[in-house]
């Protein structure tokens, strides 16, 4: 029975970031996904007023052991250099309570162009910055969990979990379920 807990486009922002780490220490999950983009605003966002890769660099090392990561569009080799867990792969895959999770940012794969997966899987991607539960062909679950730190369509701050087979949506300010 498998507790995780999944993030996606983070963008350099801290506070979004402490605040994922308290519900994070609330659930105590085994393993973070994040999904990419963990510390450039990118070209098509503007700075974000809490921009601070720096201190984000610092959150992120201090929860390295848990983290799974998966290379964003807008991540780089010199992100990787500064981080203590790996980043630059376009996707990497988890089992849990007998599913296979394929994360990915959404740039390469995404809902509409899926890699080939058995039925029953779960496909994770971020890149939208849009919260999302769906159900892709051939049984397969597409989950994205939006954005920490710059939701967009008029979206709250939120990130996902997977608990004992079963996937949520949760807002960042307080924890509780978000329906999409």
């Amino acid at each position: 029975m498998a507790r995780l807990m999944i993030l996606s486009d983070i963008h350099g922002c801290p506070k979004p970031l402490e605040t994922f780490f308290q519900r994070a220490e609330e659930y105590s999950p085994e393993a973070i996904l994040l999904l990419g983009d963990a510390l450039y605003h990118g070209p098509r966002n503007g700075v974000p007023k809490d921009y601070d890769t720096q201190r984000t660099v610092e959150l992120l090392n201090a929860h390295a052991d848990k983290i799974i990561a998966v290379c964003g569009n807008c991540d780089s080799e010199v992100d990787q250099m500064l981080l203590h867990f790996p980043l630059m792969a376009d996707y990497a895959q988890v089992l849990a309570d007998g599913k296979r999770i394929f994360l990915t940012h959404g740039h390469h794969y995404c809902f509409e162009d899926l890699p080939p997966l058995p039925a029953g899987s779960v496909f994770l991607q971020g890149h939208t910055h849009i919260p999302v539960i769906r159900h892709c062909y051939g049984d397969i679950t597409g989950f994205n969990p939006g954005s920490i730190a710059l939701p967009k369509q008029g979206n709250p701050p939120t990130y996902g979990v997977w608990d004992n087979g079963r996937l949520s949506l949760r807002l960042l300010d307080t924890g509780e379920l978000f329906e999409a």
